[in-house]
């Protein structure tokens, strides 16, 4: 912040939640487990920040994408989001997505699992993949029946994991798929 504001004209909008019985909102996300339940709060049912909030409307820029999809109605590979954010362009196909911020442009493919998880832009969940208390970022393709977040001393081996246990998949070149 600093830098940005001796470089460039800042502004500061006040608010208070939805409810107006909160003081003004302020969350400071300069850790990752911060930064984690900053966005696991936006999936709440009634979070303090409100991005559904009219009075308060978001002004920002987006890539435009198609609306998101959950495909397979059949009750053995049905694709669901619940008490999720699902960005356009997603496609979640054949199993469940819960308590997630999916990114614009992300597969979470058939039989796969992804719970209490952040998933950037343009990730891509193999099949039969589980994955809990993650952040995975853009770019990344996560192999078919990978677990993640299930055994924490397996995944300090490959990934950082935070204090409380957040599992933080970076991107790295070998594993992201070059576009034909």
């Amino acid at each position: 912040m600093p830098r940005i504001i001796s470089k460039h004209r800042v502004f500061a909008f006040n608010f208070v939640d939805e409810n107006r019985k909160d003081a003004l909102y302020w969350r400071d996300v300069g850790t990752l487990d911060a930064y984690y339940e900053a966005n696991m709060d936006l999936v709440s049912v009634s979070p303090i920040f409100n991005l559904y909030d009219k009075e308060w409307p978001l002004r920002t820029w987006q890539q435009q994408y198609p609306p998101a999809k959950f495909v397979f109605a059949d009750p053995e590979r049905m694709g669901v989001a619940l008490d999720s954010i699902v960005g356009g362009g997603s496609i979640v196909s054949g199993r469940r997505v819960q308590r997630c911020v999916v990114g614009y442009d992300v597969r979470v493919n058939s039989y796969s699992e992804v719970e209490n998880s952040i998933l950037f832009n343009h990730v891509n969940v193999g099949r039969h993949a589980h994955i809990r208390n993650a952040i995975i970022d853009r770019h990344v393709t996560i192999s078919e029946r990978a677990e993640i977040g299930y055994d924490l001393e397996a995944d300090r081996q490959r990934y950082h994991v935070t204090e409380s246990g957040v599992v933080v998949v970076v991107r790295d070149e070998s594993m992201i798929e070059e576009p034909e």
